[in-house]
C-alpha cells in the first residue's frame, strides 16, 4: 500500500512539475515503478524490449488455446491480449497500451516484478538459485515469471480466488526425488502444480484461456490430486474427468 501511495504522489509531482515548466506529459508517460517503467504508448507496429515486457504481463490473456509470443513485436495477437486485459479490469478496451493500462500493471506487480498474489518462493521450492534444471538458472527464473503472470490472469478470471501452488521449478535431482517424468517441464521452470480450491476441474477448464498449452488433471494418470499447468512446443491437454 505504501509503495502504491508513493506512486500516486510521484505522479502528482510529475504533473505539477510539467505544468510549472510549461510541458505536457504524453499519453504514454507513466509514473515510475520499482520493477519496470514504460515511457511511451505502445500499439500495433511498436517493437522493442518495452513491448516484450508488456507481453510478459498480458501473457495470460491470449484467448482459448493460444499462447502469446514474447517476441517484442506488437502485432494483432498482442493487441488482442491487451484488449482482453483491459476488459478484464474494466479499462477502456482499445488494444493500445498507454498510461491507464500501465497503471493497472503497476498496481498488479511488486518491485521484484512478480504479480502481487504470487512469489518467487512459491515457484521454486527446490533450491535458492534456480540451478540444476534443463535450462540455465536465468532462463528457468524467466520462465517462472511468465507462469506467474498467467496464474495472475487465471486467478482474476476465477473471481480473484486464491490459488494454491504445490510445486514449480525443479532441478533434475529435485525432479527425480519427486518421482517426476524425465521430460517434466518443471525442470524448465515453466510448469506449476496447483492444489486446494478452486476445484481441480475449475482450474483445468479455465486454464485453457490463459496461455497454458500443457494441462494435466483429474483422470490423467498421477494427476487426480492436483492440476499441472505448463508450457511445451505443442498443445497437450488431458483431464478426462473434467471433460478435457
Amino acid at each position: 500500500m505504501l509503495r502504491r501511495a508513493l506512486r500516486v504522489l510521484l505522479t502528482f509531482v510529475m504533473i505539477a512539475s510539467a505544468a510549472v515548466v510549461g510541458t505536457v506529459a504524453t499519453a504514454g508517460t507513466a509514473y515510475a515503478d520499482g520493477c519496470y517503467t514504460w515511457n511511451r504508448t505502445l500499439s500495433q507496429g511498436s517493437t522493442g524490449e518495452d513491448v516484450r515486457q508488456l507481453q510478459i504481463r498480458v501473457s495470460g490473456y491470449p484467448a482459448y488455446g493460444a499462447v502469446l509470443a514474447l517476441d517484442g513485436v506488437y502485432g494483432p495477437a498482442t493487441a488482442a491480449a491487451v484488449t482482453r486485459f483491459q476488459q478484464a479490469y474494466g479499462l477502456s478496451a482499445d488494444g493500445i497500451a498507454g498510461q491507464q493500462t500501465f497503471g493497472k500493471i503497476y498496481d498488479l506487480q511488486d518491485n521484484d516484478c512478480t504479480p502481487v498474489h504470487f512469489t518467487w518462493g512459491e515457484l521454486n521450492r527446490c533450491n535458492s538459485d534456480w540451478s540444476g534444471g534443463q535450462v540455465s538458472a536465468a532462463q528457468a527464473r524467466a520462465n517462472a515469471l511468465v507462469n506467474m503472470w498467467k496464474l495472475e490472469a487465471l486467478r482474476h478470471a476465477l473471481g480473484d480466488r486464491a490459488i494454491v501452488t504445490s510445486s514449480g521449478f525443479r532441478s533434475v535431482s529435485c525432479n527425480n526425488a519427486a518421482g517426476g517424468s524425465p521430460t517434466s517441464r518443471h525442470m524448465y521452470g515453466d510448469a506449476i502444480d496447483l492444489v486446494g480450491t478452486p476445484s481441480f476441474c475449475q482450474l483445468a477448464q479455465r486454464a485453457r484461456y490463459h496461455g497454458f498449452n500443457e494441462i494435466l488433471g483429474p483422470g490423467y494418470p498421477g494427476h487426480n490430486d492436483h492440476v499441472h499447468l505448463g508450457n511445451r512446443s505443442s498443445r497437450y491437454w488431458s483431464a478426462p474427468n473434467c471433460g478435457i
